[in-house]
Order: C-alpha cells, then structure tokens, then sequence
C-alpha cells in the first residue's frame, strides 16, 4: 500500500521529468492541499497509508502541476506577506518580490493609490499594515473581481475602492494621495518566449508585457501621475533589472528619480520616483 513518504518521492521524480521548478517543494505542497493537511503533518505521518480515494484526487492535482499549471492555480491561493490571497487566471500570480513594495512605504500614509492592483494583493497588505485607505485600479474587469473576492474575504471594503480604469484616466482627482504604487505589465514583448509555461499560460498577457523594451505603460503613468500626488509624494514602481537604467535617463512631468531598491537575489527590482 501507499503512504504518505512513497508518493512524495514518486511525486517528486514525476514532476522533475516533467522540468517542473523546485519538484520537491512543489510535491509537499500538492500532497498537503490534496489530503487537507499542514504542510508539516506530512513529515509527522510519512509512513500514512493512502487510500485509493485519495490517490485518485492527488493524482489529478500532480497531472495538472506536470502540464505546468500555475501551482497557485491548482492550491487555489497564495500568500502575500503572510496574507491569504485567492488566485486564479483572472490576474497575474502575486509574487514574492513584490512583497517587498511594502517595506518602502513610510507610516502614517492616510491614502495609498495602487495602479494596476491585479488580485488586489498589494492594496490589501497596504490598508491591513499601515490601516490605510487605498484606492486600487485595474483596466481589466476579470482582474477587479477577483480583487472583490479578496477585499471581501479581508472585510476590508470599507477601506478599499476598486476602480476599473485605464491607468490614471477614472481615478478619482480630488484626493491628493500620500504614495503611489504599482506592478505594471513590464516584460518585453520580445523575451516572450523565454518565459517559463507557468507565466506564459497561466497569467493574463494583459498583465505580462509592456511593449518594445517593456516600459510603455511605466512611461505613460509616470508622465501622467503628478497632478494625483502630494508634494513629496512617492512613486514606487516593480521593474525587471536594467530597466532603471533607461528611466533615470528620461524625464517625466512634474516627477524627478530618487533611488533603486534591489529584491531578494539582490536584483534590481524596484524604481522609486517622487513628485517634485
């Protein structure tokens, strides 16, 4: 009979043929989600038989992991700064990096505005750690129920208005906000096919690719955001390293940079701006 360690391996050994990143973690992961356990409990329960009702919904689960489905999109969530956040196809997956976006904002910030706001992770953590109000925008309708869901399931309605809006064009201009954020499409359009499946298939392109070097719609919103802004303000944006390169040597309107931040693997992965 199965237990609990001798399908992890075989799992694991399934998934890595499968050129599935991290296979191992991601059979934890899968094994725990598929029997309703804590992560954890797995290792306390290795030598767990497995019925064959369990065996047959594990297997479905790592089927759709080997054809590189999103993992969040089979778990259903993902955690963002240790906040639950509900993923699916409508918006992009939030990422880990981007967690750090939050670690740049000052306290006492009264109002946040959140550009491109996706599953609504970023605006969540914001009212949830400094008590904020933020208004968060997306083009995308798909994208702004999902973010629904997630202030609904936060009770965070009353400190978060989605609104659907093409970048800055439907944002309310009677709030001076205190700081900006956003997670904008930034990807060339000719690294598509560099991309891992998990990204490629399972996120929106809406949400991927930003034009010819990427910064099509950073530009845009740069150039338009100053009038929405405290003096002071600032503008933090999510780039992919080498692109701060190219902003620091344009000029935007009303705005001047300020500084880089690195991410994680000590890339550059933020470019903050600050209205003059």
């Amino acid at each position: 009979m199965e237990t609990i360690v001798s399908i992890l391996n075989k799992t694991t050994d399934f998934l890595q043929k499968h050129g599935v990143p991290n296979p191992k973690l991601d059979s934890q992961l899968l094994l725990s989600h598929g029997l309703g356990l804590k992560r954890m409990d797995l290792f306390l329960n290795f030598d767990r038989p497995l019925q064959e009702q369990e065996l047959s919904a594990l297997r479905q689960i790592v089927a759709r992991r080997a054809k590189r489905e999103p993992l969040q999109h089979i778990i259903g969530s993902v955690s963002f700064r240790g906040h639950h956040i509900k993923c699916d196809k409508r918006a992009l997956v939030p990422r880990q990096e981007t967690e750090l976006i939050l670690d740049m904002l000052k306290e006492n910030m009264n109002n946040v505005l959140d550009v491109g706001t996706g599953s609504g992770a970023i605006a969540i953590a914001v009212a949830l750690e400094l008590n904020a109000n933020v208004t968060a925008c997306d083009i995308s309708e798909e994208a702004l129920s999902l973010a629904k869901e997630n202030v609904a399931l936060h009770k965070l309605e009353e400190k978060i208005s989605l609104v659907k809006s093409d970048l800055l064009s439907n944002v309310p201009n009677n709030i001076k906000f205190d700081a900006l954020l956003a997670n904008l499409p930034y990807i060339p359009l000719c690294d598509k096919n560099s991309l891992q499946p998990e990204v490629l298939n399972g996120d929106p392109h809406l949400a991927l690719f930003g034009g010819t070097d990427g910064l099509d719609l950073i530009r845009k919103l740069l150039n338009t955001c100053a009038n929405y802004l405290k003096p002071n303000a600032p503008i933090i944006l999510e780039i992919a390293s080498g692109q701060e390169k190219i902003l620091q040597s344009e000029s935007f309107a009303g705005i001047k940079w300020v500084e880089n931040q690195k991410d994680y693997a000590n890339q550059t992965r933020f470019s903050i701006f600050q209205k003059c």
